[in-house]
């Protein structure tokens, strides 16, 4: 009872109880309160491992919690739900489940935690989201990303982005890029990880390109491959100035 209790007000004792020991950005991304996180994280650096524990925390500790996972593709959402799924199979003594299936697990305090895929089809008819895991976010769609948002509106529900960078694009970039303050932003490199030797990843510099390793170890926002002018290039030669050659049609 004591150690279920320290869990509860600790997601970092949860997650030791589940077997795993946290990275110090780990710690303080499960120790959080920001109601906003973005997760610029190197490939393997660990960023849906803790997603996962901060989700299944929610669900446990907060009864009647709706967690979304929503990926690009529900294959990507389906191995997000098979992580959660193997630390909740770990936990001593885990709150039983009430129905469980490959893409969710409702457990006996109300609380659900659905997997989806990134289609606006499947995601408008939820609302009151408690939490919301966007994985790979680089590459969810900008609309996506826009009528998400509302989900979480009433609720006051909390927005956790997890990714590697895919060019300077997207709604990600423009939030991790921006002054607000709105959002808590975590940068984790592969050399920042130590599950990650020195060795392997001199011999990825040395197999992929110079644009690949960058963009999957080091976290940057590098140009689109083949793109011909930069992002800095292209904002440059736009000016809100300059009267346009054509007027409005007036029907």
């Amino acid at each position: 009872m004591i150690n279920d209790l320290l869990c509860g007000l600790d997601p970092v004792t949860f997650a030791e109880s589940a077997g795993l020991r946290p990275d110090p950005w780990q710690a303080q991304v499960l120790r959080s309160d920001s109601q906003q996180i973005t997760l610029l994280c190197s490939r393997q650096a660990g960023k849906s491992t803790v997603t996962s524990l901060l989700a299944l925390h929610r669900a446990i500790y907060y009864p009647d919690s709706l967690i979304l996972l929503l990926s690009p593709s529900q294959r990507q959402s389906g191995e997000l739900f098979r992580k959660l799924k193997g630390f909740y199979d770990r936990l001593p003594e885990a709150l039983p489940s009430k129905s469980e299936t490959t893409m969710r697990l409702e457990l006996e305090n109300g609380s659900r935690i659905v997997s989806l895929p990134g289609k606006e089809g499947t995601i408008r008819g939820y609302s009151g989201v408690d939490l919301l895991v966007v994985d790979e976010a680089a590459r969810v769609e900008e609309g996506l990303y826009y009528a998400i948002r509302p989900m979480l509106a009433v609720s006051d529900g909390r927005l956790v982005a997890l990714t590697t960078p895919f060019g300077k694009r997207g709604w990600f970039h423009k939030e991790w890029s921006s002054a607000s303050t709105s959002w808590e932003r975590i940068k984790v490199t592969a050399e920042q990880c130590p599950r990650i030797s020195s060795a392997f990843l001199e011999q990825e510099r040395a197999t992929i390109s110079e644009w690949w390793f960058r963009q999957e170890y080091q976290c940057e926002f590098v140009e689109t491959a083949g793109q011909l002018f930069t992002s800095e290039q292209i904002e440059g030669a736009l000016s809100s100035d300059i009267e346009p050659l054509f007027g409005g049609c007036d029907g």
